[in-house]
């Protein structure tokens, strides 16, 4: 109701201005007996399913997809179909699912994919209880869209240095903070500036806006604590939530780093300059170490390896506190379910939807959306396993373009998929990067530590999957959670964000008393509310699980 009232106004606009009505209208089939189905992709991009894949899905499905898309940043879509109860046929909502789902918009799909989605079972395995909504409401509303299993050939780690620091250490790998801070520090004696002048920068972050929680917020629970990603929060072996900046071994971390920041180890800037700054630091390759991860810094190293500074880039690294922890990076954390595509009440053919969805997860679906068409974009050698050509290898890598105009790699996310390095029957992956491939597309730096260290693969050096059990809940970041916890953790993230700064900078014989006024700001905003809350959303989902 207050959502109608808010929007009423506005939506009437919209209608008006034929921006908003067309989702609900009787099943648009054309003369070839295609069924088109609307889809609102809140992660996604113009999509005029013109494509050779998205030719032969329509062809082997009989749907043919009309996606829209966000248009801004604050895009209100998703509220304003609430509020006008008129709904896509599916839709991948990302964060704004759980409103969806309150508002009796979304179809329990449990008995279609009974019926008519043997390939979605098949796909999720032990995982496919995991897709119900919770232990009072076990609907499934939404199939994730993040990989179902994988194996980890590539990963940045904890922490990172870069390739010259670890050869002029014989490529030994510092395991701990202790071994990874003389390691930094050795290296700016003997390297003061860089070839061209600039004063070489032990360690940079960057905390001006929302990076805050990858370089500064994120490391101090994978190096202090071994604890996998659960966002902003640890659990326990009984399932108890903690706001991880409670932990006392994350505050150890934080008083690390603040030693570094007056010994001049850490950037003096980390605080104050801005991604873009941060970024250009990297590419000039006056900065040692990182504790980030390659996705946020890779702008960075293309311009270093543009430049022939393979070198300067950087070794991913299993740092953990002491020898006591394990870096968790290879650890498998399950199937993320927070985040999907689901059906809603409006859909004009829920089985043509789910039939579509079904073929997705089959092996033949996963090869197209992945490889792309036989004979174009790969082809089969004498043993029956898929490749590509090095010329399309090259393109895919080159031409920004290459998957729009292909439609290979453009219609695989938000739907379902398997992970890297699952195979199907034939024994090849269901995805274009293997094993092979990640050795293949090694530069100099990377083939030579894989040799000083005696392995295949960069990431063997990394305590391995196998090592870590497989938690019985999804990975918090990507759960549902209600609304109050949200507005109580946004608050809480807030508070840590300038505290975390704070403590960083202030006096070494200060930081206590930063840490604890941090600590009761926080317990003052709702911290053991949040922590209980988030304790019963884990146990829940572990009761689905069981």
């Amino acid at each position: 109701m207050k959502i109608r009232k808010m929007w009423g106004a506005f939506l009437m606009t919209l209608t008006a201005a034929g921006l908003l009505s067309g989702w609900q209208q009787e099943a648009s089939v054309s003369e070839d007996g295609v069924v088109e189905l609307t889809f609102y992709n809140a992660d996604g991009q113009d999509d005029p399913w013109t494509d050779p894949v998205a030719e032969v899905l329509t062809e082997k499905t009989g749907v043919r997809l009309k996606t829209e898309y966000p248009v801004a940043a604050d895009d209100q879509t998703v509220a304003l179909m609430i509020a006008a109860q008129d709904y896509p046929d599916m839709i991948y909502a990302k964060g704004d699912a759980n409103s969806l789902i309150d508002a009796g918009a979304m179809i329990d799909m449990t008995d279609l994919i009974e019926e008519y989605g043997p390939n979605i079972k098949k796909m999720y395995g032990d995982e496919f209880e995991k897709l119900r909504y919770s232990e009072e409401d076990p609907s499934i509303y939404q199939l994730s869209s993040y990989a179902v299993g994988g194996t980890f050939l590539e990963n940045s780690g904890t922490a990172q240095i870069q390739w010259a620091a670890l050869k002029e250490n014989n490529y030994e790998i510092p395991d701990t903070l202790e071994e990874f801070e003389k390691m930094i520090k050795d290296y700016m004696a003997a390297h003061p500036t860089t070839e061209d002048g600039m004063p070489t920068i032990g360690i940079s972050l960057t905390a001006a806006d929302w990076h805050w929680m990858i370089t500064l917020g994120n490391p101090s629970g994978y190096i202090a604590e071994g604890a996998p990603d659960n966002g902003q929060w640890l659990i326990d072996e009984d399932y108890n939530a903690m706001y991880k900046f409670r932990s006392d071994k994350v505050r150890e971390y934080y008083r690390w780093l603040n030693r570094m920041y007056h010994e001049g180890v850490l950037d003096p800037e980390f605080a104050t300059q801005t991604y873009e700054d941060y970024i250009a630091k990297i590419a000039s390759g006056r900065v040692v170490a990182l504790t980030d991860t390659d996705w946020d810094y890779s702008d960075g190293e293309k311009i270093l390896i543009a430049d022939g500074k393979l070198d300067k880039t950087y070794a991913g690294l299993p740092l953990a506190m002491d020898e006591n922890t394990k870096a968790p990076s290879l650890m498998y954390q399950g199937l993320p379910t927070g985040q999907g595509v689901g059906i809603t009440t409006s859909c004009k053919d829920p089985v043509a939807a789910i039939k579509f969805l079904d073929y997705l997860c089959s092996d033949e679906g996963q090869v197209l959306v992945n490889w792309g068409i036989e004979g174009v974009n790969y082809f089969i050698d004498e043993e029956g396993h898929r490749y590509r050509t090095q010329e399309e290898i090259d393109e895919a890598n080159t031409n920004q373009d290459y998957s729009r105009i292909t439609g290979v790699g453009f219609h695989s996310y938000p739907f379902p998929t398997y992970g890297i390095g699952e195979v199907d029957s034939t024994g090849s992956t269901y995805t274009t990067d293997s094993k092979e491939t990640v050795i293949a597309e090694y530069n100099e730096e990377q083939k030579a530590a894989c040799e000083a260290w005696g392995v295949e693969l960069l990431v063997d050096v990394f305590p391995q999957t196998s090592e870590f059990e497989v938690p019985e809940y999804s990975p918090v970041w990507a759960c549902m959670k209600p609304v109050e916890f949200d507005e109580i953790g946004n608050k809480l993230d807030e508070i840590a964000w300038s505290g975390l700064i704070t403590c960083v900078i202030s006096e070494e014989s200060e930081f206590d008393a930063a840490y604890d006024n941090m600590l009761a700001t926080l317990e003052g905003s709702g911290m053991s509310e949040a922590e209980a809350m988030l304790t019963d959303i884990v146990k829940d989902m572990v009761a689905l699980s069981q």
